[in-house]
């Protein structure tokens, strides 16, 4: 029985499927063959020999040391879409919050309630101070079109705004989810010409989106833009955020990941990481961060990996050989040669490469024994071998 350990508090609908898939949970142990996680930081941690796989409640993976499980041999899987709706709901307070300073006027109303009888008339003669315009018939820019940068563009669509989406690498399920409404941006530079809300849906990737908003993109921006950034705190410079909102070029910046600069910062809306804290959320990624890690326990397959490729087939003969292996040449032919050289008919197969890394999945006739396996596992470029 597969042993799955969780490093935080995990809804117990995720837990529930791991029970009934015939694993075991076992918070306590020290080798445990997947771990359940959701904040934990695990970039420290040194994994046992029999670890098989992490499955992450949620879509970043900031904690988790992606690279180096994929060299010991440990898939490391990811819910995304699963906080989508949390996070599209959310997104769409922060639009109206960038625009009308609500959290001002409630601070100010709080600070003269000491006035009696008074408040009704400072009400109706101070709340001028706090207007802001409209969001309908603005443009608004949303950068990443995946499952949450889609649901927020088709509901701003709704809500009367005009929309551009920007994506290098936009899916074909992803462009399937978009409306025909939102204008398709071919460079980024687009949504800074002509979007008056900016909204971030990226992933963090150090030497790819680091400071993807600095002064040179704040520079290209309409004058008196708002921005959005619910993904990560580190796309973002804040130093060059601090001279655009001084200069007036941000009029407004709404954050989810504050820290010692934005905290503090002038017209700047500070949230503590709430995107995905809801108990629908919780659930829905608990739920597919549990499913994930059963079927590639019991089965192999993999989906939704960040670390290695999706790679999925019904099973068929009587042994199935999985393979975790680094992307290089002929490392198929060597699995093959074991196998046919044993007179082991293939009944089936997959293979799939991820930059450096590649999984294949090898179904045959007749069990494969000991030997093929333990030989495979020696090869060169090889990191896991199971056979179920």
């Amino acid at each position: 029985m597969y042993k799955v350990k969780s490093l935080n508090k995990i809804s117990p609908l995720g837990l529930d499927i791991i029970k009934e898939s015939g694993c075991g949970i076992d918070d306590g142990t020290e080798t445990p063959d997947a771990i359940m996680v959701r904040s934990a930081n695990m970039n420290e941690m040194q994994f046992n020999e029999n670890l098989l796989c992490i499955a992450r409640a949620g879509a970043g993976t900031n904690n988790i040391p992606v690279k180096r499980c994929a060299e010991q041999g440990i898939v490391v899987f990811n819910t995304p879409g699963a906080n989508a709706e949390a996070v599209k709901e959310l997104v769409i307070c922060a639009l109206l919050m960038a625009s009308r300073d609500v959290i001002g006027g409630v601070e100010w109303v709080h600070g003269i309630a000491d006035k009696g009888e008074e408040v009704p008339a400072m009400v109706e003669k101070g709340k001028a101070s706090f207007t802001g315009p409209e969001i309908m018939g603005k443009t608004l820019g949303v950068v990443g079109l995946g499952a949450i940068g889609a649901k927020i563009a088709n509901a701003a669509l709704e809500l009367g705004m005009n929309v551009y989406g920007y994506d290098p690498y936009l899916s074909v399920d992803a462009a399937w989810r978009l409306s025909s409404q939102v204008r398709h941006a071919t460079d980024i530079d687009t949504i800074y010409r002509n979007c008056d809300y900016i909204t971030l849906h990226v992933p963090y990737i150090k030497d790819q989106t680091h400071h993807l908003l600095n002064r040179e993109a704040f520079a290209k921006m309409k004058d008196g833009v708002r921005i959005i950034n619910l993904a990560r705190g580190e796309l973002v410079c804040d130093e060059d955020l601090l001279e655009a909102i001084d200069s007036t070029k941000v009029a407004r910046y709404v954050t989810d990941f504050p820290n010692a600069i934005t905290s503090k910062a002038p017209n700047t809306i500070p949230m503590p990481h709430l995107g995905a804290s809801t108990p629908e959320s919780e659930e829905k990624c608990a739920i597919m961060a549990a499913q994930q890690a059963v079927d590639y326990l019991l089965n192999g397959n993999i989906k939704n990996s960040v670390n290695l490729p999706t790679v999925s087939l019904d099973r068929m003969g009587s042994s199935r050989v999985c393979i975790i292996h680094r992307n290089v040449p002929r490392m198929l032919n060597q699995f093959l040669d074991l196998i046919g050289g044993a007179n082991i008919n293939v009944a089936h197969m997959i293979n799939a490469p991820k930059g450096e890394f590649a999984y294949t999945i090898i179904d045959t006739d007749q069990p494969v024994g000991e030997e093929i396996p333990v030989t495979i596992e020696k090869l060169d470029d090889v990191f896991r071998v199971r056979v179920l």
